[in-house]
């Protein structure tokens, strides 16, 4: 992380404004320094009956007993997709996967409001259970999947975590799940018009999509991260989280503090000179797949 990179994020603010969310982008496609020559492409998997129930997979050959690294991109339960041209996401995602060693796994899913909550575990639980069934003819291990997702990415690995009734398997059938930015207690705060296409327009039902009991319960291995230059709402619920996983376990949760990243960058650096986030990664998987 540089003076100068986090100078340039800080200057695009917090709030998730247009200005932000393509600056970003824009800054983040420039910098990506290309896919591995290695990695191989599958595009548009079918994983389910709905038309965007498609996955991606990234992989290099000669592969055995690999980790599985899925990631399931935000959009704000509205929008989103697993690519996004002309820039390289989320194929930079899989590229990094790949590039450990790993079979990267890419989905997108149904949006809300068409689809509403409990969509967004139901994919993830398709998703898994995709992998668990197909993911050796690739050289991976189906006993070492490992979730992440980013904001409403996040928030559908968790309520897949959390729920026990989405589970593909016992435990949910994976090693562990990264968690970048996402908004867990759907108790507390002011709803959204994205939180009401997703999760309804009536508050007394939103307790049962609560994640965050399920996550501070759970024996799966969490990793959190909250970016510095997130807006307050992430902010408030990393400190939730923390203080809700402390009362409850009388211990701190890996909760990383991502110093010079904005909402989107964490996903999007992967790939780039910024290497603190790949190295993370690395790290938590290597810890609960090993």
């Amino acid at each position: 992380m540089t003076a100068d990179f986090r100078h340039r994020i800080d200057a695009f603010g917090r709030e998730l404004t247009p200005d932000l969310l393509g600056g970003t982008s824009m800054m983040m496609a420039g910098m990506f320094e290309g896919m591995d020559p290695q990695t191989i492409e599958e595009e548009d998997i079918v994983y389910g009956p709905d038309p965007r129930h498609r996955l991606d997979v990234y992989c290099q050959q000669n592969l055995k007993d690999a980790p599985v690294f899925v990631f399931v991109h935000g959009g704000g339960f509205i929008m989103g997709d697993k690519r996004n041209p002309p820039g390289p996401f989320y194929r930079n995602v899989g590229d990094f996967a790949a590039r450990q060693g790993w079979i990267g796994v890419v989905p997108t899913y149904p949006l809300a409001p068409d689809h509403p909550w409990p969509a967004g575990p139901e994919a993830v639980k398709r998703v898994v259970t995709w992998i668990r069934e197909n993911v050796a003819e690739y050289g991976g291990n189906p006993d070492r999947i490992v979730l992440s997702g980013q904001s409403a990415g996040a928030v559908h690995v968790a309520s897949y975590i959390a729920h026990n009734e989405f589970h593909a398997a016992p435990h949910g059938g994976v090693s562990g799940a990264v968690l970048m930015s996402g908004l867990y207690d759907t108790t507390v705060g002011e709803p959204n018009d994205n939180h009401r296409a997703y999760y309804g327009s009536d508050p007394s039902k939103y307790a049962a999509a609560n994640c965050l009991p399920g996550l501070v319960a759970t024996e799966t291995p969490l990793c959190f991260t909250v970016s510095e230059f997130d807006p307050p709402m992430f902010q408030a619920e990393a400190a939730r989280t923390v203080a809700a996983w402390g009362q409850a376990r009388n211990s701190f949760p890996e909760m990383h503090y991502l110093v010079g990243h904005n909402h989107l960058t964490p996903s999007q650096s992967l790939g780039t000179p910024v290497k603190d986030v790949e190295a993370l990664l690395a790290d938590f998987v290597a810890r609960v797949t090993g």
